[in-house]
């Protein structure tokens, strides 16, 4: 049995600590707002006043919150901060989608310390959570990874090792800002055919049987045209990403597509979508037409 404290609850946060728990884990967790830890605490988690207190008696300790911010606040606080609780030896595994930058730079303050940190960032959203299906996008040292991995598959089906730290959370942008594209082209294009007056579902349902069409498209399609936005994947989470892709191209110039699907997002958080599931940008040009 190992011992795990988790970091940041929120809709994926806190369905991997469920299954470390269905696991067998001993499991400590900690969010900003207490009660989110209640349901956790009540199926046999402990629950921590602090990321430090939650990491104190920690083998392993993982964190998933919202940004680079967030992340800083909850490693590296002084006064509270995860990293200040751990033991040398011990693991910390980062698996918010954050900056490269800031994966790099936490893993020099881990190493001071002698904790090894691991990035491993998930692609899936929340049912995938809950089923523990996520796919991890690791980085860091294969040899910590060993040591963890029965740990990650508790809660994934696929662990894709794809080099040193930093270069998971490259490959976590590279996967969200392919997804985020597809999910604004997606709802320009029924804008279209609806103003078209064409059958709608008729038309992708077609296109579906060609090479061009990817498995995502169909589930993004069939929330739109549905008109359902409950929350798996926010607007305003995907557009961060968008923000943190583009910094790590360089510039808005050194990445056109990119920043023209971002401004799509940045419309739809400024018509009030921000909370809403990804796929409500097609409100912005289906709705539109009617």
């Amino acid at each position: 049995m190992t011992k795990i404290a988790v970091l940041g609850l929120g809709a994926m946060g806190s369905r991997m600590a469920a299954n470390l728990i269905k696991a067998g884990h001993s499991v400590t967790v900690w969010n900003r707002s207490p009660a989110a830890a209640e349901a956790l605490v009540a199926a046999g988690a402990k629950h921590a006043s602090t990321p430090k207190d939650a990491a104190s008696d920690a083998d392993i300790v993982m964190a998933m919150v919202r940004d680079d911010k967030a992340s800083r606040q909850v490693w590296l606080n002084d006064d509270t901060g995860a990293l200040a609780g751990m033991a040398p030896g011990t693991i910390a595994i980062e698996s918010s989608t954050l900056t490269a930058g800031w994966i790099r730079e936490l893993g020099e303050s881990a190493a001071e310390r002698a904790i090894s940190l691991l990035e491993a960032p998930v692609s899936g959203t929340t049912p995938q959570a809950e089923a523990a299906q996520l796919v991890y996008l690791v980085g860091g040292e294969a040899e910590t990874l060993v040591r963890v991995e029965s740990v990650l598959k508790a809660m994934g089906s696929s662990i894709q090792h794809v080099g040193p730290l930093g270069t998971g959370a490259l490959t976590k942008l590279t996967t969200n800002t392919l997804l985020g594209i597809q999910v604004t082209v997606l709802g320009e294009l029924i804008g279209m055919l609806q103003h078209s007056g064409a059958d709608v579902a008729r038309i992708l349902d077609a296109v579906s049987a060609t090479p061009v069409w990817s498995t995502v498209a169909s589930r993004i399609t069939a929330s739109m045209l549905a008109d359902n936005f409950t929350p798996q994947f926010p607007i305003e989470l995907i557009e961060k990403d968008f923000g943190y892709t583009v910094l790590a191209a360089g510039s808005d110039g050194a990445a056109p597509t990119i920043t023209a699907a971002r401004s799509v997002f940045t419309a739809a958080i400024e018509r009030g979508y921000a909370k809403e599931n990804m796929t409500a940008v097609v409100k912005l040009f289906a709705r539109q037409q009617n």
